[in-house]
């Protein structure tokens, strides 16, 4: 499933809204953990892509099996920029630079590889219990991908 994205900020309640609806389409209820943690998820990388690249991009979600007691949800968010996610710690009182800190604490797995002309973000969630991850320095949660090029976008 996927949706195309233009590069307008308002696209991001489009995107929930699309998401919100092929969840219940696959047996994930609305109140779920799963599902919320999913839109939450959707929202943070649409808006990434669509306010930092200026660029249209395409949301999929992967949702084979979902109604299992255990599985894997994959969200994708594709777009035309070739400019590589870079990590952001902001500072407390900024109000942007979270989105994919958020990604990394609450997905179970996630990066970026290029793709084409452009880059290609994903993350995954397993429908079951995880368990506590220790907190890193900059007040998220400690990842396998920390330290590495992958992060929120910076601004130009």
């Amino acid at each position: 499933m996927q949706l195309e994205v233009r590069p307008d900020p308002a696209e991001v309640g489009r995107a929930r809204r699309w998401a919100r609806s092929r969840l219940a389409g696959s047996g994930i209820e609305a109140d779920e953990p799963l599902a919320e943690t999913l839109v939450l998820l959707v929202s943070e990388l649409v808006t990434n892509a669509v306010v930092h690249t200026g660029c249209p991009a395409v949301l999929r979600l992967s949702l084979a099996a979902v109604a299992a007691e255990v599985a894997t949800v994959r969200l994708e968010v594709a777009d035309a920029s070739v400019r590589a996610p870079v990590p952001r710690c902001p500072d407390g009182d900024e109000t942007g630079g979270r989105g994919l800190a958020l990604v990394d604490g609450l997905a179970d797995r996630w990066g970026w590889s290029p793709e084409g002309a452009g880059k290609r973000i994903w993350c995954e969630l397993d429908r079951c219990e995880r368990p506590e991850v220790p907190e890193t320095s900059c007040g998220g949660v400690a990842s396998p991908h920390e330290g590495l090029a992958y992060g929120a976008y910076e601004a130009v």
